[in-house]
């Protein structure tokens, strides 16, 4: 049942980010944040007591206090929400580039992953997120977390299989992948069709002002 809450809530994060990730930017990036932050707050207690991901009320628990933490801070500050949200997904995608090499050892896919999130955050911060640079990540990322979720919600795999679980499901069902094409491609074409500022940073200070005056 857990597997099924995780992959409802997988999949609303997803489309969110993967169709209004430029027009809403500062909620959208927060509601990434605390997604990002649930995971790490679950997988730290998973590594901690040995259990698997999110089997009792502790990973629960810690997920929802470290996802608000993160949240807020993605929603309090333009470099930390960069950073949050740009070197999570840089990690996933360090993370699949590991997949795709066939690389076998655990701490070389972690290295991966780490430099994926370095270099992709960076890149961010010094080029200031041009409009279609976000659009592209965004579109993909979300399209990525939403074919996860429906996974999870449909059974084709767990949680507690990890990245291996979903390798050998894609390996298996092609259509996932069909799916994810789709998602991306369609989410960049909403984007690109909104009314956006030039950069994510411009496009961040706007809603703030804009909340502001509220």
């Amino acid at each position: 049942m857990a597997d099924v809450w995780v992959g409802i809530i997988a999949i609303l994060v997803g489309v969110l980010f993967c169709f209004r990730g430029t027009v809403a930017l500062r909620a959208i990036i927060a509601i990434w944040g605390a997604f990002v932050g649930f995971w790490i707050g679950a997988g730290v207690v998973a590594s901690l007591t040995g259990e698997a991901l999110l089997a009792g009320p502790g990973g629960w628990i810690a997920g929802i206090l470290v996802g608000l933490v993160f949240g807020g801070l993605a929603y309090a500050f333009y470099v930390l929400a960069v950073v949050i949200t740009m070197g999570s997904i840089g990690y996933g995608l360090g993370l699949a580039l590991a997949a795709a090499l066939n690389v076998a050892s655990d701490a070389l896919t972690v290295v991966i992953g780490v430099t994926g999130a370095i270099v992709l955050a960076v890149l961010a911060l010094l080029t200031n997120l041009p409009r279609l640079l976000l659009i592209l990540v965004s579109a993909g990322a979300g399209a990525s977390v939403t074919v996860a979720g429906a996974m999870l919600v449909t059974g084709s795999f767990d949680v507690a299989g990890g990245e291996e679980a979903v390798q050998a499901a894609l390996s298996e069902q092609w259509w996932w992948l069909v799916l994810y094409v789709v998602l991306a491609v369609a989410g960049a074409i909403v984007q690109l069709r909104s009314p956006a500022r030039a950069t994510a940073r411009s496009s961040w200070e706007g809603q703030s002002r804009a909340v502001e005056r509220r």
